[in-house]
């Protein structure tokens, strides 16, 4: 079955038509191509017709021509769009007339290094001179290209150094494996032309400020190894990709956003599970369906109905649940289709990833439901529909996930399940923040005094620093060299600072994930030699606390206890049925402001902040339909830390209002925070967990009625800039979906948080809607 023919069954149920919120037609778009501006080497022509590549789209000609030409780029087109022949075209091309030429790749994880490595093999071994031996003399081709991470046996990898011209890697190896022992790197680093980050836009918050700095690190060793390496840089569509493009790498580059890739029709569903039957649930407030159970009740339907379907869940849990569900009403209404249908997760063997991967390329499959594993990278075939279960957290995100679907001008199926929280109930209500021009900003802060406490160590490690290199770190770089030098981390001498700390080489302690110079290490709890994840002291207990499920890489852990004085979280793999929710108290102490402006009938602020945060408990909310809450309470030590918080007054005249309408102040107050602080992301590509609120009638620095909304790490990763200036909007927005949302009271779709340290007591959904009201007059 066609997937439009299976929409316009599902239109014509009478139980399943009214979870059909919104249905949005995206056009067929046909081939658009260009000639390129000057021929390409004849080997690699050869080995392009082989793989039946004959012209190029439009922006593939204009990066390959602007990457010959010698200009940085960064191509920002759609899922499918042959991006990666902007960067294999131009980088093979240079080193068939140059074999001396050398290029680093750069990719998120390395899992996403191995399936570009494959297709880069693909490419090459057309001519007939490729080998996958690094041991092996070469004629012709010699682009020798190599994984270069954690696994690479160790009797490799100097012939990788020596002889390899395509490097493949991640920035974590990039930083502790391969600048600090830049001397082995010499020829490498010489001859190094090109610079290729692929995925650019999964560089934001913390990870991406880190690596801002790691990719600083790189070019100013290779300006000392005589070289100037290209970058080309590739993302999904974003708000600003010339202010990201600078902030990441310190240098502005061509944007290529006209896309000429060929796209079939698309029709995109929001879906919105229904209500339960307020008999059925103890809270007075509305309550939706899980989208977990309307997933598996939706993929097994297109299944049955010879759809073939990528889902994706955001939790390994979600992906087996749906799995089950799935499998159940199959093995009941079409036994035969049982066994068509895999989840694909981190976790399982790289040999059994692989089996699912060629089963659905092949055909063999009908549907996977998975993690976002398989959200980037892997050649997975055509497919006829993708599942979201849930908003994936960005526009970004959504729409790589979209694009799995089909291929060429295949018509294809999206659905999109909206959960039962603020965000997801925002896009039912505004469908067009969706579809239209992308709204999201990738933040970062590379010069966040935390990040560079950090890394320049490591760069005065790798060679000493001198006042020059301010300009490639930026304004933060004279403070945090002043405090390096009082803990004598660094000496200055001879107008330069040179590296005396205690560690062998810094970049082994420095984790790229965390901002903070304290760190706590998620470990296994029989294997405590086996490192998770490494993340900020100062958000351990908000994170990873007792009884926290912990999710990484689509793998989910059960943290059975955090120990904050050795700087370390036990973890053990679990099934669980359920995720945590923590609840926080907290207080806000104002430093400075930076920036003050008017905004609608208020002043708003932009500043420095010490925030003191205490985990007091969490909340257990199972996965499934079930409505059963548990809450545990806990007892931590508060953590302060300083960061970059917004806030903004609340005018006599807005009090008066909310008084005359005789509701609660503070309960007003207290809905606006949480209406905010959970539509902030829909502005910033960030997680909610990335962002702190508060309200109250009488902050203790001003003596006024305030709310503030801070960023969740320490020295703060751009997102409450963004607010501050964005901030009428967001008032629009939190005002939009509280108005639209149809519970009483206020429930988890508009102004109930899960962090709220007191348990959502006092909020009033009607004194918000008036407090905003009057803030926007």
């Amino acid at each position: 079955m066609k997937a439009s023919t299976f929409l316009a069954h599902l239109a014509a149920d009478k139980h399943m038509q009214p979870r059909i919120a919104h249905v949005a037609h995206l056009p067929r778009h046909a081939a658009r191509y260009a000639r390129l501006s000057r021929t390409l080497h004849p080997k690699l022509l050869k080995a392009l017709g082989a793989r039946g590549i004959e012209k190029f789209y439009t922006h593939q000609a204009h990066a390959i021509d602007l990457v010959r030409a010698g200009h940085a780029v960064l191509i920002a087109t759609g899922t499918a769009s042959g991006k990666t022949l902007c960067y294999n075209v131009p980088v093979l091309d240079a080193i068939l007339r140059d074999t001396r030429t050398r290029a680093l790749y750069l990719f998120p994880t390395k899992a996403l290094a191995q399936d570009q490595a494959d297709e880069l093999r693909q490419l090459t071994k057309e001519t007939g001179h490729w080998r996958p031996d690094t041991k092996q003399s070469v004629s012709g081709l010699q682009a020798l290209m190599a994984t270069y991470d954690g696994d690479t046996p160790a009797d490799e990898r100097a012939t990788i150094r020596h002889h390899a011209n395509i490097v493949l890697t991640n920035p974590d190896m990039l930083s502790v494996g391969i600048l600090p022992n830049h001397h082995l790197w010499q020829t490498f680093l010489r001859h190094l032309r090109f610079v290729v980050l692929d995925e650019a836009h999964a560089y934001r918050g913390v990870f991406g400020s880190q690596v801002a700095c790691v990719l600083r690190r790189l070019l100013r060793l290779c300006a000392q190894y005589g070289s100037q390496p290209q970058l080309i840089l590739c993302s999904a569509t974003i708000a600003n990709p010339d202010e990201h493009a600078q902030r990441l790498t310190g240098r502005a580059v061509n944007i290529i956003s006209d896309d000429g890739a060929p796209r079939g029709a698309k029709e995109f569903v929001l879906w919105n599970p229904p209500l339960v039957e307020r008999a059925r649930t103890r809270r007075s407030s509305a309550q939706r369906y899980s989208a977990t159970s309307e997933g598996a009740l939706l993929f097994a339907a297109m299944v049955s109905a010879g759809v073939r379907t990528l889902a994706f869940t955001r939790t390994r849990r979600a992906a087996e649940t749906i799995l089950n569900d799935a499998r159940e009403r199959l093995r009941r209404d079409q036994p035969q289709l049982a066994d068509s249908i895999r989840a694909y997760r981190a976790g399982y063997r790289a040999d059994e990833r692989r089996a699912v991967e060629q089963a659905l390329f092949n055909g063999q499959l009908r549907g996977v439901v998975a993690t976002n594993a398989l959200e980037l990278g892997v050649d997975i075939g055509s497919l006829d529909a993708t599942l979201l279960v849930g908003y994936p957290g960005s526009i970004a995100s959504l729409w790589q996930q979209a694009g799995r679907a089909g291929r060429g001008t295949n018509d294809t199926l999206t659905i999109m399940i909206a959960e039962d929280n603020p965000l997801d109930q925002f896009f039912i209500s505004y469908p067009d923040a969706l579809f239209a021009q992308p709204i999201e900003h990738a933040l970062i802060h590379p010069d966040n005094p935390y990040v560079l406490a950090k890394q320049l160590p490591c760069a005065a490690f790798e060679s000493p620093l001198t006042n020059a290199d301010e300009a490639l770190f930026g304004a933060g770089f004279v403070d945090a060299m002043i405090a390096l030098e009082r803990a004598d981390i660094v000496r200055y001498a001879d107008d330069q600072w040179t590296y005396q700390g205690d560690a062998q080489y810094p970049a082994q302690h420095v984790s790229l994930r965390s901002a903070s110079a304290r760190s706590v290490k998620i470990v296994l709890e029989r294997q405590r030699s086996v490192v998770i994840e490494e993340i900020d002291a100062a958000t351990a207990t908000l994170r990873a606390h007792d009884g926290a499920i912990y999710l990484s890489q689509g793998e989910t852990y059960l943290i059975t206890r955090l120990d904050l004085r050795a700087g370390m979280a036990y973890a053990r793999v679990v099934d669980a049925a359920y995720v945590t929710e923590p609840r926080v108290a907290n207080s806000v102490h104002i430093a400075h402001v930076r920036h003050a402006r008017k905004v609608g009938a208020a002043r708003a602020y932009l500043g420095a902040v010490r925030v003191s945060e205490r985990v007091v408990g969490y909340r257990r909310r199972p996965i499934g339909g079930d409505d059963k809450l548990v809450d545990v309470d806990l007892d931590y030590p508060p953590q302060t830390f300083e960061t970059v918080a917004l806030w903004w007054d609340i005018p006599i005249a807005t009090l008066r209002a909310v008084e005359r309408a005789r509701r609660d102040v503070q309960g007003s107050l207290h809905a606006v925070e949480h209406g905010c602080a959970s539509l902030l992301p829909l502005f910033a590509m960030c997680d909610r967990t990335d962002i702190g609120a508060l309200s109250t009638l009488n902050h203790a620095d001003t003596g006024k009625p305030q709310i503030f909304l801070y960023d969740a790490h320490e020295g703060g990763i751009g997102i409450s800039e963004k607010g501050f200036a964005i901030l009428e909007s967001l008032w629009r927005a939190a005002l939009a979906r509280i108005e639209q949302c149809g519970c009483a009271d206020g429930c988890p779709s508009c102004i109930q948080s899960a962090r709220c340290g007191s348990n959502n007591e006092r909020l009033d959904k009607q004194g918000a809607i008036v407090l905003l009201g009057s803030l926007l007059k």
